[in-house]
């Protein structure tokens, strides 16, 4: 995987993802039939990565006493494993709701690392779900993009917005996220004309 280029998931195929880990399935491997069992954690972690747009590194350090009541909101602090920045911003109340349900049924105590789970692991077996699904060029980081590119829509195309969400150096960086290039944005510029 580490000489392919991941790409962004659209909305239907974050779904179907996110279903199929859900529900299992079976699946042939060396001609004999193999149950992938549902798998509510691995789902678990790749919405949670697919609606905060964290690395993946960082999904699988959370604990909810990461997510602090403040006021009317939810704030995450983290410290982030690839730059070792500390980040502190908004989660909505249902992704808190979300996360805290999560750890109640599965008996997890807010100070314990709630997904118990190799990124290895995670990878391994979300390409065998992107396999039997068809899909290519799909890995974790893939549903970080698809946040990237929901916020970039969603936001009237403010790759700014986006670089700053995602803690992006370079704006871009972020502009490969969504599948802007260089020659886009240069294209735009030029055919923006309002002068009076």
């Amino acid at each position: 995987m580490a000489n392919k280029r991941t790409r962004a998931l659209d909305t239907e195929q974050y779904k179907l993802i996110i279903n199929t880990i859900r529900e299992g399935f079976v699946y042939q491997c060396e001609g004999k039939s193999v149950k992938f069992k549902p798998n509510n954690r691995m789902a678990t972690v790749l919405s949670l990565q697919a609606n905060l747009g964290l690395r993946i590194g960082d999904i699988l350090d959370l604990k909810l006493n990461n997510i602090i009541k403040d006021g009317n909101r939810y704030r995450l602090d983290i410290i982030e494993e690839k730059t070792g920045k500390s980040r502190t911003f908004t989660v909505n109340n249902d992704i808190y709701n979300y996360l805290k349900m999560y750890c109640l049924e599965n008996n997890i105590k807010p100070t314990a690392t709630i997904f118990d789970i190799t990124e290895r692991s995670l990878q391994k077996n979300l390409q065998i779900v992107c396999n039997y699904l068809g899909l290519t060029d799909i890995s974790t980081h893939s549903f970080r993009k698809f946040y990237a590119t929901e916020i970039y829509n969603a936001s009237g195309c403010n790759v700014a917005l986006v670089r700053e969400l995602l803690q992006h150096s370079a704006l871009s960086v972020t502009q490969k996220y969504i599948g802007v290039s260089s020659k886009q944005v240069e294209d735009a510029i030029a055919q923006h004309l309002c002068l009076m």
